[in-house]
């Protein structure tokens, strides 16, 4: 036994664990097929549980209630202000012996198999987020979405699937919130239901507790990605093809104003990230962000993140606070994570004075909806102005909009790219270059469809010739299948 991280033993008695009750499944009622049944395709419905067996369940219900009892030992057993210094694998050995101390007391016998993954388990509780480190540590999970203490769902391949990683209760649940937000200096209770935050990895985290939330707290975290997905990768993931990745190399380096339009987790962020890629090394370049997500590879960048209120409602710094301080930080561009409010006429303006190449994402389903959302945010922001001003600035401001969709089968393609070439009246004139033209459904659900240009030829075309990006017209051609 360690000795140095051991507190001085008590003599108090070890209250045991209370006895988990599983609930029954209950049968669903069955549905009688009416008359017109034959007129459409019958929907399966099937209860959202995790495939696991009846004894494997069972296991794992009496691992949750050996670690629980484990960790209420540990807690009161371990020095937590000496284990700041501790290393990894001298903590490890301490948690696994203390948990062989206490198991022997206890008469409780387990397998080599389950007594490994119990010393895991309570290193987790210890020094990480509880169960949430496993799917953390999974490269495949995209997403982690918490339904109250019983239900995890995740991400993988764009699919949202059911884990069987549960929390003992909402007081476990809430233990793991509170450890998130109190490291970043924010806090959440009943006065304060809900917080954003950062993990330690850079993930974003969002969590709504009750009595707001009402079956238990809510918790989602998009993972920040390790490795940064370039565009030769989303090439081979089939997001978009070769020639829509030359002509948007020429778009960036030739500092078209762009905008990557798209819904909640379309792949916004990846686009922007890829599309970064072709800044040349020698620019300056400053990105706003509300979470630090863009990952840039570029020598000269500064990175700013916006911040929220504290409790007494003062220190908020916003984007456009940001915004506003990165025009006078002498930027070749600005890249702004996410536009959604006040900031807008800021990054309009920008764009219009100097900064070319600036980029900035919006949420919105089409190229003409991330207009009128541009449109909508200034009206939002409180500045009047004549309907045809506000597209006037628009349309000279920015270039080229960049559509990202998640579709139904949960692949990401780019499903438009748009040029902005003016305006015809009181209206903002538009030409889509190429497209992901949808043909059909595999019997798995799987959609079918290819890329294609449209047939029309790029309004900076001449723009590319003279910044030495001469692409073939052959690019603009029309693709069949």
């Amino acid at each position: 036994m360690f000795s140095r991280y051991k507190k001085q033993p008590e003599a108090q008695p070890v209250q045991p664990a209370e006895q988990a009750q599983a609930a029954a499944p209950k049968p669903a009622a069955e549905q009688v097929p009416s008359a017109n049944a034959v007129a459409r395709r019958p929907v399966q419905k099937k209860a959202a549980e995790p495939a696991a067996s009846d004894r494997e369940r069972k296991r794992k219900e009496r691992l949750g209630e050996i670690k629980i009892e484990l960790h209420r030992e540990l807690l009161e057993n371990l020095n937590l202000a000496a284990l700041e210094n501790a290393g990894e694998s001298e903590l490890r050995a301490e948690i696994s012996a203390i948990a062989s101390e206490v198991l022997e007391l206890k008469n409780i016998v387990l397998n080599r198999e389950d007594r490994s993954q119990l010393n895991k388990e309570l290193y987790d509780e210890v020094t990480g987020l509880g169960p949430l480190e496993a799917l953390l540590q999974d490269d495949t999970v995209n997403d982690i979405l918490v339904n109250g203490p019983q239900q995890i769902f995740v991400e993988r391949a764009g699919k949202l699937e059911i884990s069987d990683i549960t929390f003992k209760d909402e007081k476990h649940l809430m233990r793991i919130i509170d450890k998130i937000v109190s490291a970043v200096g924010r806090r959440v209770d009943e006065s304060n239901p809900y917080v954003d935050a950062r993990l330690a990895d850079g993930s974003r985290f969002n969590a709504m507790v009750p009595p707001i939330a009402v079956d238990g707290s809510l918790v989602s975290i998009r993972k920040f990605k390790k490795d940064k997905l370039g565009i030769d990768d989303l090439v081979n993931f089939g997001a978009f093809t070769e020639e829509m990745a030359a002509y948007l190399q020429a778009a960036v380096s030739t500092r078209l104003n762009i905008i990557v339009s798209g819904g909640t987790g379309s792949g916004k962020t990846t686009t922007l990230n890829a599309l970064s890629s072709f800044i040349d090394d020698a620019e300056r370049i400053l990105t706003i962000e509300d979470t630090a997500e863009l990952q840039l590879q570029q020598t000269h960048v500064g990175r700013m993140e916006s911040r929220p209120p504290n409790v007494e409602g003062k220190g908020e710094v916003s984007p456009r606070d940001c915004l506003k301080n990165a025009l006078r930080m002498r930027p070749d561009r600005i890249i702004v994570g996410e536009t959604r409010g006040a900031e807008v006429i800021d990054m309009l303006q920008a764009m219009n004075t100097g900064h070319d190449g600036s980029m900035t994402t919006i949420h919105a389903n089409s190229a003409r909806d991330g207009i009128s959302r541009l449109e909508n945010m200034i009206a939002m922001a409180g500045i009047e102005m004549p309907i045809k001003a506000v597209r006037s600035q628009i349309s000279s401001a920015v270039n080229l909009i960049v559509q990202a969709s998640r579709l139904q089968d949960g692949s990401r393609r780019m499903t438009s790219i748009t040029e902005i070439t003016g305006m015809e009246g009181d209206v903002i004139s538009m030409q889509e270059i190429f497209k992901f033209q949808r043909v059909g459904l595999t019997p798995d659900n799987k959609i079918i469809g290819h890329f294609t240009a449209t047939g029309v030829r790029s309004h900076y075309s001449e723009r590319f010739r003279l910044w030495g990006f001469d692409l073939p017209a052959s690019i603009y051609e029309p693709t069949t299948m």
